[in-house]
């Protein structure tokens, strides 16, 4: 009877070690991620947030003779209306891949050339310099075309002392690069450096990794946490 139940006793503990194992599900392919999962990734995950802006007036109009202009302009707009600023990690594979599978998602049939473009375009190293793109929407089409002008109109010279990444710890990495919206649907690049005196900026003891920017009235402030941004065993920002 007690080698039937040391028995039993070990069964339930080898059942305890597997099972767990056998209900953990493997992380979808990101070639097979839907259209959805693809947004997911660049809008609202451990690479990707949105800051909305509800009130853009200020922010991209001045006011041309006193206080009856301004109050014209800012009537004009709908209050309810916002612009959403989608803050990505360029440089982290995850938010490369969400792009090329976004594209793929929209061929009717397959194109071996693009499918070879993308693959380059998400296997592309990132070793020297850390990349965050800013996209942004709007469903007042006035407000998208303020942004537009915004990002645009900026320039590294104007942004250098004033966009920066920060650690936890309060350590300080400035902008060494901006580069303005083009039609490649990627939005506004903001190039950083990825080692300092020959070590990557980014500690992973660090907790945050936050985004900071100030292009003409709008601040861009976004943190992201590092301990989230692993992927495929690596981090990745």
């Amino acid at each position: 009877m007690r080698m039937r139940t040391i028995f039993l006793v070990v069964l339930l503990l080898l059942l305890s070690l597997w099972l767990p194992a056998a209900d953990k599900k493997e992380p979808k392919p990101w070639n097979k991620w839907s259209a959805k999962d693809a947004q997911k990734i660049l809008d609202d995950s451990a690479w990707g947030q949105t800051q909305t802006e509800s009130d853009m007036s200020e922010m991209f109009f001045s006011p041309t003779s006193g206080r009856e202009s301004s109050r014209a302009q800012r009537g004009a707009f709908n209050e309810t209306k916002a612009v959403n600023f989608r803050i990505r990690f360029l440089s982290a594979k995850p938010i490369r891949q969400a792009f090329a599978r976004l594209i793929e998602n929209r061929q009717s049939k397959p194109d071996p050339q693009l499918s070879a473009g993308l693959k380059d375009f998400v296997e592309r190293k990132f070793d020297q310099f850390i990349a965050v793109a800013v996209t942004y929407d709007s469903q007042d089409q006035r407000l998208s075309g303020a942004a537009m002008q915004l990002f645009a109109g900026a320039t590294t010279g104007t942004l250098q002392n004033r966009t920066y990444l920060e650690l936890s710890n309060g350590q300080r990495l400035f902008l060494q690069e901006y580069k303005q919206p083009i039609a490649d649907g990627l939005g506004a690049k903001f190039i950083f450096p990825r080692l300092v005196d020959g070590k990557p900026f980014v500690d992973e003891k660090s907790e945050d990794l936050r985004f900071y920017s100030e292009i003409g009235a709008l601040k861009l402030n976004m943190r992201f946490k590092l301990a989230d941004m692993n992927y495929e065993g690596a981090l990745e920002y």
